[in-house]
């Protein structure tokens, strides 16, 4: 054993602080050694002795320290490759000085890393992106790793993956390129089975940054929506994600607050409390990285925000209050901490000030009794009983208050003068900003409502007085909650790109949207469960000493071939067994002049589902060459909307595999010669002629 790692030993048996003077070792004697003790299993002592050197400023060792990085390159253990870099970053002298050269090293050759050593790679990875967020190298080498880091790697890289990039985004989400670099890669990580759920959270983290970092109320409400329906979408799909339970919670809360909904907030904080108490007894005794301590951090920054929202929430709605000069501070501290909380890296806290303040000051003008002890606070400071009066935030609130009620007031005078001078007007409408208050009264009540309508929300909103659009509002938030628990993270990365794609077409609005969607979640749900090579799934359990039905799914053994008819009755069976039992039809007749495979109507409205088999190509433009026009014909007479069902039957070998359930399923759209109308078509691929998994290990 070299002489380095004896003293190494030595030092640490004995409890001793590890540094290079300790070792008793000549420095030309250390810096012979360093590289192959860096390589193996004493690296982390050595790290502590080169932290030391560092933090002491000792030129004499710090040559001899220069080895270090080229040694640590050529480590093989995870464990000590990770000790080793929690020991120099300990020293952020040491890691300003070795940085670079150890950047280099760890990124050195990292793609063959990947296929050969996973794990390893992806603790030299994280050990490089530890380096940069410290600002101890520059950035830009990362940032060229991770553009060219495989998405279709080994599932031990890939589930390391999420985090790193979400600690990138945390770092620099400000660097639009890069970020957007970023935010592709966590996307295509949702469609992986081994890293959906955890890409899904940090994609709801950087919505939620976003959302704080906007200036604009109608941004601001968007964003949150969107990281809400993330984080739903994790914490559904993954038992025990507190911490994505906890943020779904508080962007309930802040829109909730927005809308002065104080029994939301009530039930949010709530939820935020028992997550965290849940999340702390899941983590008991466990090791947690220091590098991850932040985000735990956020968690309880939050849930203190949102206690302070609640009470200012429970203030602005009293009526009386025994403590008028407590009552001030509760709400005021609200106010104040709606810019002062930083919860999350890289936000601003602008987006969060412009929901929540102007919820407050809209609750002092509601509360004119409330606005007049704040008028009088403001003026008579030294009364407060504590001698701690918050005065600053006060007269600021309070000029913000009779700002808006100026506003208010002057366009209130201004309408009333435009139309007695104006002839008849019966539309109500305001020339000088039309629909701009009826969106902005949706983005504060109906955030849900708005994202899942777009266009037609404002309308039906203006039929609507403010508590009917808060009750619109529940049920949309509780129908989008609701759609998550009943699919999982596989189908609603899926779901929603379909419905996008599907959205640019015109006629995808109202009753349309709204029904075709259900179709084509169960047919996603489908493909889904008919991917499972298994029995079970499709027929259920047979008797004992019976033989198993025939399977269409699987390579045939016999003289029975399956058929499109086999995919048919099977598709018309899922629907009649779920939601849609009581309005699927199967081959009706005198639709589009022909017989249309299975037929879905709703009333007056009604999607139909062409079924088709092919042996020879499962090519998207292939299947869509051959059959598409057919598929589109039978919308002809009703809405431009159908799919189509195809059963791949070519022969499936050791070296092609199948396809995921989110590789399947794809939107296209078709217009006849002369037509001014495209039919939009969900098409589906259900593979035929499989084998057992097992089967492409056989050689």
């Amino acid at each position: 054993m070299p002489q380095l790692a004896d003293r190494l030993t030595e030092l640490a048996a004995d409890g001793q602080p590890i540094t290079f003077p300790a070792l008793g070792l000549a420095p030309d004697t250390v810096a012979s050694q360093a590289g192959d003790v860096a390589a193996g299993p004493f690296a982390p002592y050595l790290a502590e002795a080169v932290a030391d050197a560092y933090n002491r400023s000792d030129t004499q060792w710090q040559p001899a320290a220069t080895a270090f990085p080229t040694g640590l390159a050529a480590q093989h253990s995870v464990l000590h490759l990770t000790a080793a870099m929690d020991a120099l970053l300990h020293s952020p002298a040491a890691a300003k000085a070795l940085g670079k050269p150890l950047t280099a090293a760890l990124l050195e050759g990292l793609p063959d890393r990947i296929k050969a050593a996973p794990l390893l790679a992806a603790a030299r990875l994280e050990g490089a992106v530890r380096l940069a967020v410290a600002e101890a190298v520059t950035p830009f080498k990362l940032w060229q790793a991770l553009e060219d880091v495989p998405t279709d790697g080994p599932e031990d890289f890939l589930e390391r993956l999420p985090r790193l990039l979400g600690l990138t985004l945390d770092r620099w989400a400000g660097e639009d390129t890069f970020a957007d670099t970023v935010r592709t890669l966590l996307q295509q990580l949702t469609h992986d089975e081994a890293t959906d759920v955890d890409a899904m959270f940090e994609l709801g983290c950087d919505l939620l940054r976003r959302a704080l970092s906007s200036q604009d109320i109608g941004t601001v409400t968007t964003h949150l929506v969107q990281a809400r329906h993330q984080f739903e979408t994790a914490a559904q799909a993954e038992e025990a994600r507190h911490d994505a339970l906890t943020y779904a919670a508080v962007c309930d809360a802040i829109l909730a607050f927005g809308r002065a909904d104080a029994a939301a907030i009530n039930h949010a904080a709530d939820q935020i409390a028992d997550t965290l108490d849940q999340h702390q007894a899941w983590l008991h005794r466990t090791h947690q990285p220091q590098w991850l301590q932040p985000r735990r951090s956020a968690e309880i920054a939050w849930h203190h925000l949102v206690l302070q929202l609640r009470a200012a929430a429970t203030t602005l709605q009293d009526d009386a209050w025994m403590d008028a000069w407590q009552a001030l501070d509760t709400v005021l501290a609200a106010y104040s901490a709606a810019r002062t909380v930083r919860p999350l890296a890289g936000d601003t806290g602008q987006g969060l000030a412009l929901l929540v303040q102007p919820a407050i000051e809209d609750g002092f003008l509601r509360q004119q009794a409330f606005l007049a002890q704040l008028r009088r606070a403001t003026q008579e400071t030294d009364q407060h009983a504590a001698r701690a009066f918050d005065a600053a935030t006060a007269s600021t609130l309070l000029t913000a208050i009779e700002t808006a009620a100026y506003r208010e007031t002057s366009s209130a005078n201004s309408s009333s003068t435009a139309n007695s001078s104006s002839t008849a007007d019966d539309d109500g409408s305001d020339d000088d900003d039309p629909g701009g208050a009826a969106l902005a009264r949706l983005q504060r009540l109906a955030p849900t409502l708005l994202l899942q309508l777009k266009d037609q929300a404002p309308g039906i909103a203006g039929t609507l007085d403010d508590q009917q659009l808060l009750i619109l509002e529940g049920l949309a938030h509780d129908s989008d909650v609701a759609r998550l628990k009943a699919t999982d993270p596989l189908i609603v990365p899926k779901l929603d790109q379909l419905m996008a794609e599907l959205s640019a077409h015109p006629s995808f609005t109202g009753e349309v949207r709204q029904t075709f969607s259900v179709l084509v979640e169960q047919t996603l749900l489908f493909l889904k469960s008919r991917s499972d090579i298994t029995r079970t799934n499709l027929f259920g359990s047979t008797k004992k000493g019976e033989p198993p039905p025939f399977d269409y799914r699987r390579k045939p053994e016999g003289d029975r071939k399956p058929v499109e008819a086999d995919l048919q009755r099977d598709f018309h069976q899922w629907l009649q067994n779920g939601p849609l039992h009581h309005v699927v039809l199967v081959e009706p007749d005198n639709v589009g002049m022909g017989r249309a495979d299975v037929m879905v109507h709703f009333g007056s409205l009604r999607y139909l589902t062409e079924i088709k088999q092919d042996a020879t190509g499962n090519d998207p433009q292939y299947l869509e060459s051959r059959y598409l026009t057919q598929a589109a014909e039978y919308s002809n007479a009703n809405a431009p909307f159908g799919q189509l069902l195809v059963l791949d039957l070519t022969p499936k070998d050791k070296t092609q595999g199948n396809l995921r359930v989110d590789e399947v399923a794809w939107t296209t759209t078709h217009r006849p010669r002369g037509a001014t109308t495209d039919r939009a078509v969900v098409v589906g691929i259900v593979a035929g002629n499989r084998t057992t998994p097992s089967a492409y290990s056989r050689k």
